[in-house]
C-alpha cells in the first residue's frame, strides 16, 4: 500500500481521483460502503481510488483526556484497507491547526492537489472542518462549482441499529464479539508488535508472545480462545488478557498469546489476534504449580 502523508502528495497519483473521506476507525460495514462508492467511480472512470483519513484520530487531538480506544490503530487500518482492495491511503496529519481549517478550505486543498478530482465519497451525515461546519450540502455545492461528483452514502443499519464505531467499541468492551462481527463484517481483532517479557510462560512450559497492542479497544480481562496470524497463516491459540495477579501487583493489562505445538522466534513481529471464545475470567493462584495446571486446562479448552 502507498501511504501519502500530505494532501499535496495527491498530485503524484494518476487521476481522476476518487476520494473516500472520513475517519474510518474500524473499517466497519458503513465505512466499507463509503469506500466502495469511490472504488466503483474509479473503475468506471479509469481513475485511482484513495482513502483519505486523519492521523492521529481527531479525538486524540481535540479530546486527549477523553479520546476513545481505537478499533484500528494506524498500521492495523492499513492492513484492513488492503484487504478490501485499497492500494492508496492519504493519512492527513491532524494537529490543533488542522482543526481550525474551514471546511471550504479543506475541500479546496483536495481539489487543487488532485489531477483532477473525480469524486468525493462520504457518509451522508459526516461533518468536517472547523466547528464541524462542513457537510454533504457544502460538498455538493463545491462539486457543482468545480466539476466533481459527490456521493453521500446512507448509514448502514442492522437490527434497527445504525452501524457505528461507538457501538462496536461498546460491544467489544462487553465481550459481545458476535455483535461486533455483525457490524464489522468480519471477526474483531487487535494488532500489535511482539515485545520481550519476563519469560515466565517459557519457564512454566507455555511460552507466550506478549503483544503490544496499538491503543485498540480490548475486551474484558480474562482468558480467551483466539486465532492469531503469523505472516499469512492463522493459527489457533490461547490468550490471557490481564494483569497477572499471581505474579505481579498493579500491572498494566497485557495480551499474552500461547501457540500450542508451535515454536519459533516472534520478537519484533506484528501479530493480528482475533478473539473467538471467552474461556474464563482472570484468576489469582496460590503458586506456580496451580497456575501451570490451569494453563494446561486452558490450552485443552481453547483447542477443543
Amino acid at each position: 500500500m502507498q501511504v501519502l502523508r500530505s494532501i499535496d502528495a495527491l498530485s503524484t497519483l494518476p487521476g481522476p481521483l476518487a476520494l473516500a473521506v472520513g475517519v474510518f476507525d474500524g473499517l466497519h460495514l458503513g465505512h466499507q460502503e463509503v469506500i466502495r462508492a469511490a472504488q466503483e467511480h474509479a473503475t468506471q472512470h479509469h481513475g485511482t481510488a484513495v482513502v483519505a483519513t486523519f492521523d492521529p484520530h481527531p479525538a486524540q487531538v481535540l479530546r486527549p483526556g477523553a479520546a476513545p480506544r481505537l478499533l484500528c490503530g494506524p498500521r492495523h487500518q492499513q492492513l484492513a484497507l488492503s484487504q478490501v482492495g485499497i492500494s492508496h491511503l492519504l493519512a492527513c496529519p491532524f494537529t490543533p491547526e488542522t482543526a481550525l481549517t474551514p471546511a471550504h478550505d479543506f475541500i479546496l486543498q483536495l481539489i487543487r492537489a488532485s489531477r483532477p478530482l473525480g469524486c468525493v465519497s462520504v457518509g451522508y451525515t459526516w461533518k468536517f472542518g472547523h466547528r464541524r461546519e462542513g457537510d454533504i450540502h457544502l460538498l455538493m455545492e463545491l462539486g457543482q462549482q468545480h466539476g466533481f461528483a459527490v456521493y453521500g452514502v446512507p448509514a448502514v443499519k442492522i437490527d434497527d441499529e445504525v452501524v457505528s464505531s461507538t457501538l462496536i467499541r461498546e460491544a467489544v468492551a462487553q465481550g459481545d464479539f458476535a455483535k461486533a462481527a455483525r457490524f464489522l463484517g468480519r471477526e474483531y481483532s487487535v494488532f500489535g508488535t511482539v515485545v520481550e517479557g519476563r519469560h515466565l510462560g517459557r519457564q512454566l512450559g507455555f511460552p507466550t508472545a506478549n503483544v503490544d497492542v496499538e491503543n485498540e479497544q480490548l475486551p474484558p480481562l480474562g482468558v480467551y480462545a483466539v486465532q492469531a496470524r503469523i505472516g499469512e497463516v492463522w493459527l489457533s491459540a490461547v490468550a490471557n488478557l490481564g494483569r497477572r495477579p499471581s505474579v505481579e501487583t498493579n500491572a498494566e493489562p497485557l495480551l499474552e498469546v500461547h501457540f500450542p505445538g508451535w515454536s519459533g522466534d516472534l520478537y519484533g513481529q506484528d501479530l493480528e489476534v482475533r478473539f473467538t471464545r471467552f474461556l474464563r475470567p482472570e484468576m489469582k493462584f496460590s503458586g506456580l504449580d496451580e497456575l501451570k495446571a490451569q494453563i494446561q486446562r486452558d490450552v485443552v479448552a481453547a483447542t477443543a
